[in-house]
């Protein structure tokens, strides 16, 4: 580690500290940290204005309703001059692309995102991240160009554009499915921000390694990907199973298949995932058989044993009426079995106008119509 010496009437060696965060980060789990401007995202913000005017956010209200805050860290931490970002790699030890490509084509199988099938990452990232800044406030002290080190730690938690902030810090470059991605990762990794008023001096950005490979675009099941780079989340998978509210539409539902909560597919083919590492995580390894679940079992659940099952993980957050919508949307795609038809018959009448109309249509893909 360099050693940085500090004192009241000098300034802090800054290449020297940002060498310092790095080597913390990485100590504390991190699998990467990279460090960019909080000034330099005028073309993200010409991007995010573009993909809200084509109305491609959906429901996704907040995304319109911060606009451009998020390409614009002074109005999120006045004074922000730096941006650490970090990479947490999360797919689980006990699964791998071929156990996902398996529980795909079996169509009486959940197929659930691989960064849900363990504890919701959102606790254990920010943690990690305050650890981080602990670990910075205890070698600058209170001594910054104003006196104080301000600081934020992101996680989801706010207006960020975190894929563009990764991409300037050298973590990887934006994928034309709109994840980031890293030569040495691929894109199953999760990412956190501290924005900070420190000048710690940036990374240089990392560059395009996608070339003319388009498989990302022709894997998505609903088309969502429109363009390169551009992704119109009212098709997407994990739009649709875990931020729309209401109805799924009724043209989308068989391209959904048994994907009840996210989707990988446009991971999945990536050539960069290939050799993706798994995480070294305990919270991220698999809960309850997540990872093989028939969709006839999840869809017994009562919803104490939802409450129970799910509580710590990211799909607790859509509650259990949609995950028997969704559920029940997989369950309408499956093989038509007696399993599969008396797990629809068993919520015929259930008490949600939303989980019964899904599941008549569900038994009406299996030739039921007396519902």
């Amino acid at each position: 580690m360099v050693v940085i010496r500090m004192h009241s009437k000098q300034s802090p060696d800054w290449q020297a500290l940002a060498v310092n965060i790095k080597t913390w980060g990485r100590e504390l789990g991190f699998a990467a940290v990279g460090i960019t401007s909080a000034t330099d995202l005028g073309a993200a913000e010409a991007g995010l204005l573009a993909w809200l005017a084509d109305g491609f956010h959906g429901e996704m209200d907040y995304m319109a309703r911060h606009g451009v805050k998020r390409a614009r860290p002074n109005e999120l931490i006045p004074g922000a001059v730096s941006v650490i970002s970090a990479r947490l790699d999360y797919w689980p030890s006990a699964t791998n692309a071929a156990n996902a490509a398996d529980n795909l084509a079996d169509g009486e199988r959940a197929y659930i995102s691989r960064y849900a099938l363990g504890r919701d990452y959102h606790k254990l990232l920010r943690a990690r991240l305050q650890k981080l800044v602990e670990r910075i406030e205890a070698e600058v002290g209170d001594l910054d160009l104003a006196g104080n080190f301000a600081h934020r730690v992101f996680t989801d938690s706010a207006p960020v554009l975190e894929v563009a902030l990764a991409a300037n810090s050298g973590l990887g470059w934006r994928g034309k499915h709109t994840l980031l991605l890293s030569r040495e990762a691929g894109s199953t990794f999760f990412l956190g921000e501290i924005y900070s008023t420190l000048p710690l001096p940036p990374d240089p950005p990392a560059s395009n390694h996608c070339g003319t490979c388009t498989a990302c675009i022709s894997a998505c099941p609903t088309g969502a990907i429109v363009a390169p780079y551009r992704l119109d989340a009212r098709r997407c998978i994990s739009y649709l199973t875990i931020e729309l509210k209401g109805s799924i539409p009724l043209a989308l539902r068989p391209l959904i298949g048994n994907r009840v909560y996210g989707c990988d597919d446009c991971q999945l083919c990536c050539p960069w995932n290939k050799d993706a590492p798994t995480t070294r995580e305990d919270d991220f390894a698999v809960r309850h058989g997540l990872d093989h679940a028939r969709l006839s079992q999840l869809f017994a659940w009562s919803a104490e044993e939802f409450k129970k099952k799910m509580a710590g993980s990211a799909i607790y957050r859509i509650g259990y009426e949609r995950w028997l919508r969704n559920l029940a949307v997989g369950l309408g795609n499956a093989p038509t079995t007696p399993e599969v038809v008396a797990a629809l018959r068993s919520r015929e009448e259930d008490v949600s106008v939303l989980v019964r109309e899904h599941v008549a249509w569900a038994l009406t893909r299996h030739g039921i119509t007396n519902v």
